[in-house]
């Protein structure tokens, strides 16, 4: 859909950008000619996925670790970045989350989803934004979030108060940086199938969630039937899970020049499923069992 080169010259810091929808969206802005900054705690993913890029798309990319949670971590891996070149564009996407029964959550398991989530994409906004608004120049940030900031996630509430907390930051930000030229925007993307998406959201439901991704791949051509549409996901009004390069191409657009009016918004990208499901109803039929189960999975 986009042109060409509509991303040349530009460098984007992506943090998760080492794998899943980080990397898709790596993927789509160096096909389009950005520069690339991949941030993450793995430097063996972080090298394997810069390797990639260099290969699919003679791209440039540095590739920095750095435990977002760490205000300190955040600053040096600015300052690293910036000695490269300014960045133009921050694209929050770290994240944690998994299921829990909020009333046996502890401390430290909801800081483990707070830490990165949220103050790891505030600490990341706020070390853009001081540059860019010293040095006199534009940017734009992007943040990753949850169709749970419109309805609420049930047994995910750390998350779903990480996403809307940074909802109410892009929208804070748009007024306050707006004059500076400096755009916030947001994605709120539904079902997408990541590594480990289906086993952290629903360790019972994983294969199901894989098959979606599969049977949706084949599910979008206008000859296929409604119902077999619906038998692929029926809990998405299309009757499917989404794709990352649909999201990638979104962010994408986003951030470009094409985008330039726009300020402060966030978009869903979910399929009309949060029209119709804050996906976590099944989970309340769950017995002692399905969450011992649950906490297994995630080691405790």
């Amino acid at each position: 859909m986009l042109q060409d080169g509509l991303l040349r010259g530009r460098r984007i810091l992506i943090t998760g950008g080492g794998s899943g929808l980080g990397l898709a969206m790596a993927e789509r802005f160096a096909a389009l000619g950005a520069q690339l900054v991949l941030c993450g705690r793995r430097a063996e993913l972080l090298a394997a996925a810069r390797d990639g890029l260099v290969a699919r798309h003679d791209a440039h990319v540095q590739t920095l670790t750095c435990d977002v949670r760490e205000p300190a971590a955040v600053e040096a891996m600015f300052d690293a970045a910036w000695q490269q070149g300014p960045l133009d564009v921050l694209v929050n996407n770290a994240a944690a989350t998994f299921i829990a029964q909020t009333e046996r959550l502890s401390a430290r398991a909801a800081d483990a989803i707070l830490g990165p989530t949220l103050h790891g994409a505030l600490y990341c906004t706020l070390q853009a934004g001081r540059r860019w608004i010293d040095s006199g120049r534009p940017g734009v940030v992007l943040s990753i979030l949850s169709t749970s900031t419109r309805t609420g996630r049930a047994f995910t509430v750390p998350s779903a108060m990480a996403k809307s907390a940074l909802l109410a930051m892009t929208r804070s930000l748009a007024v306050e940086w707006g004059p500076h030229g400096i755009r916030s925007v947001a994605i709120a993307p539904g079902p997408f199938p990541t590594a480990g998406a289906g086993q952290a959201l629903d360790p019972t439901a994983g294969r199901a969630f894989a098959n979606a991704a599969s049977n949706g791949e084949a599910s979008t051509g206008a000859g296929v039937a409604a119902g077999a549409r619906a038998a692929a996901y029926p809990a998405n009004p299309l009757g499917r899970v989404g794709r990352p390069p649909e999201l990638a191409e979104l962010a994408a657009f986003l951030v470009s020049d094409s985008a330039a009016y726009i300020n402060g918004e966030m978009i869903a990208i979910d399929g009309g499923q949060h029209l119709r499901t804050s996906g976590a109803e099944d989970l309340l039929a769950w017995g002692p069992d399905d969450w011992a189960r649950a906490r297994g999975g995630r080691g405790g």
